[in-house]
Formats: C-alpha cells, structure tokens, sequence
C-alpha cells in the first residue's frame, strides 16, 4: 500500500528561495534528502536500523552509510588522491553517521566544483583505468545516493513508519526552509 510522505504543518508550498543551476539543485537537494532520512531513522531501535533486507545493501545503516562512503571515495577521484579506507568497514550509530554527513557532503561539494565540469579525470582501478568528468562524477553521487534513499524509504515501510520523510526534487523545492 502507497504511503505517502507528510508535508509540515505548518509550511505551505511556497515559491523556493533554492539554487537554480543544476549541479546547485543536486548538491542542496542531496544534503535535505539526507537530513530528512536521518531524521525519520531516529525513531527506530538499534535492530530496526541494522534489520537485513533483501536490497540495496542489506540495511538502512549499510545504505546511509554506502552513500557517504561513495562520497568520499568519489571526492578522493576529484581530488586525484590516494583511496582513503572505506566507511563501511566498522558499524556507526545514527549519531556517528549523521556527524560524517557535513564535513564530507563539504568536502565533496569542494571537490566537484573546484574545475569545469568537462574536466577529464582518470583513475585506476583494479589495474584498469576508468575516465570520467568532473560533471559526470558530481551527477553519479548525487543520484546514486538518491536511489539507495529510494531503498531505505522502502524498508522504512516495510518497519511500519507510517509518516515516510520526504525526499523527492519537487518536495525540496516546495518545502525546503
């Protein structure tokens, strides 16, 4: 059965004061979606949060943070550093992951508009090079985490949440303060 998200209260759609330009819209949508999600996990236990489903990458905890660890490993392309380690190598409280949350959304932000997006970058994986632009990287993050957000909403359903966070481009533009 289709739930859906529960608009504030107190807001009426209003007229955005919101980023235009595209990679503008990606970025600031991609931190509210974010926030929303994280708040709507508040509510549940330590077992519902790591409860295992069948996508995405097993849990609400894995997907929240894949997103942020994609992230940074993408922000480690632009930048043409060395790969840190991986987020996903220890579990995180909610508390945990939503600290990471800023410094690196900060740091990818940085990162992907620091040179024209036509930027050709080349990275060397599993002893292959793959090529990509700085504008196809900062497009991949942003829907990438947007489609695990997708996979979370899902399970959050399937734990009974009835008032599913919203997450959605157009709910930004229509309710984002």
């Amino acid at each position: 059965m289709f739930q859906t998200p529960k608009y504030p209260d107190s807001h009426e759609p209003h007229m955005p004061t919101t980023p235009s330009d595209p990679h503008a819209v990606l970025l600031a949508h991609d931190r509210w979606a974010n926030a929303q999600l994280y708040d709507a996990c508040a509510a549940l236990s330590d077992e519902q949060f790591n409860q295992v489903f069948l996508m995405g990458t097993g849990s609400i905890h894995n997907n929240l943070l894949h997103n942020l660890g994609a992230m940074r490993g993408w922000t480690d392309v632009l930048n043409e550093t060395e790969s840190r380690p991986r987020l996903e190598e220890r579990q995180h409280t909610l508390g945990e992951i939503r600290a990471l949350h800023d410094p690196i959304c900060d740091d990818f932000e940085q990162a992907a508009l620091q040179r024209p997006f036509d930027t050709v970058i080349t990275r060397e994986r599993g002893g292959k090079d793959y090529t990509f632009t700085a504008g196809g990287i900062l497009t991949h993050v942003t829907t990438h985490s947007m489609h695990h957000r997708a996979q979370c909403l899902n399970m959050l359903r399937q734990l009974g949440v009835k008032d599913l966070p919203m997450s959605s481009v157009m709910e930004w533009m229509l309710f984002a303060e």
